[in-house]
């Protein structure tokens, strides 16, 4: 698993692949931001399987140290 952050954007990416090919994300779950305080986004591949999670307002909804380790 690894992080990216955009801090411009503080907009933070966790792999749970090792590497996602493009186009290979068939479904996005965008969670509900009343349910969740924020924006996440749930990617999911053709079998179902969750590959990815989008989480901006990073800095916020992250811990501090998951940040720090982030590319």
């Amino acid at each position: 698993m690894r992080v990216t952050h955009d801090p411009t954007v503080d907009a933070a990416y966790i792999y749970l692949e090792d590497s996602i090919a493009p186009g290979a994300v068939m479904k996005t779950y965008c969670c509900d931001p009343a349910e969740v305080n924020g924006q996440i986004n749930l990617d999911f591949d053709s079998s179902g399987r969750m590959v990815g999670i989008e989480v901006l307002d990073a800095s916020r909804l992250l811990p501090a140290g998951v940040l720090r380790r982030a590319r």
